[in-house]
């Protein structure tokens, strides 16, 4: 009796935009290309001005497979290239990677699987930080701790289940189309926007902790910092586009923000009492940071109040000083 074929699996996609990403871009795609899938795939990667051997690596690849392709992006903004790689892709399930994001082993076909069995227009997993020295590990740690970035399922893990948004995602092209592709105006936060429109016009957004995507921190304090406070900023640019699409987690970093200053400023001019809130703030991160730091080394571990300090004020500072102006022009864009 001969046995049933099993059932052909759907062609795919992969998008990455990659900018200044000569440290991690060939390591990403390998991990691509190594995926244990069945089906057809191809590689397509929007091209950023550069500064680095970002170009350079890329022509490698290609050269290297065949199923690696590059499309230019000259505006250098990540929504801009998404949009581009996908214009220039072909199948129907669409797979969103950065260029420092190492996917595992069975990510696609995992990914693939979920979507047919949750009927969801995008499903995603766990961003998880990796570093590569002290500092780096510190980041992961705060990144990946729930003092450091809430409950938000992509960073600390969970249950699978509907959520707002995931990391990266892995999207039904149809879904892509439907809702125009990225909205190029959203230099960060393009994710979160997006998945809010899809989920607005009734579509499924699904998490599972099945999907993991190794993610390489920011390497400074001064780009973690630039890294959060853009986040900030573009989140409030979210909050004023979509209204009712803010939450209190999203109000913590600001919030903390405000509290601090207020309580320095009159903790110097009126009473030293009122240094009783950011001495508060850094003894809660403190306190914190003992049980993100398990089993890494004591540099790291130091690090993490400083890491953690890093992305809420400067996540908090971004939201506050947010221009009007900005969500204004991102509204009048789209009309």
């Amino acid at each position: 009796m001969n046995a049933t074929p099993a059932p052909k699996l759907p062609p795919v996609s992969v998008i990455m935009p990659v900018l200044n990403e000569e440290r991690h871009l060939r390591g990403a795609v390998h991990a691509i290309l190594a995926q244990e899938y069945a089906g057809e795939m191809e590689v397509v990667i929007a091209i950023g001005p550069s500064t680095d051997r970002t170009d350079e690596i890329a022509a490698e690849l290609v050269r290297e497979d065949p199923r690696v392709h590059t499309v230019p992006n000259p505006t250098g903004r990540t929504p801009a290239a998404l949009n581009a790689a996908i214009k220039a892709s072909r199948h129907p399930i669409v797979v969103r990677v950065d260029g420092h994001g190492m996917l595992s082993p069975d990510y696609i076909a995992t990914a693939v699987r979920l979507l047919e069995e949750t009927g969801a227009q995008n499903v995603g997993g766990i961003m998880h930080a990796e570093g590569e020295n002290a500092w780096e590990h510190a980041v992961a740690a705060a990144m990946t701790s729930r003092i450091g970035v809430g409950n938000a399922a992509f960073h600390t893990g969970g249950q699978a289940g509907p959520a707002e948004t995931v990391y990266l995602g892995v999207f039904r092209r149809e879904a892509l189309e439907q809702q125009g592709g990225y909205n190029e105006e959203f230099i960060r936060a393009q994710d979160w926007e997006l998945n809010f429109r899809i989920r607005e016009a009734g579509g499924l957004i699904w998490f599972s902790p099945e999907l993991r995507v190794s993610y390489r921190p920011r390497p400074s304090v001064r780009a973690l910092a630039k890294q959060y406070k853009d986040y900030g900023r573009w989140r409030h640019v979210v909050a004023r586009y979509h209204q009712g699409s803010i939450n209190p987690r999203y109000l913590a970093p600001p919030v903390a923000v405000c509290a601090i200053a207020a309580g320095l400023v009159l903790g110097a001019a009126v009473t030293p009492l009122a240094f009783v809130v950011p001495g508060g703030y850094a003894a809660a991160i403190a306190a914190g940071s003992l049980p993100a730091g398990r089993g890494l080394s004591l540099g790291a571990r130091l690090r993490i109040p400083v890491a953690l300090a890093t992305m809420h004020m400067s996540w908090g500072w971004g939201f506050l000083t947010s221009p009007r102006s900005l969500a204004k022009r991102v509204i009048a864009s789209r009309r």
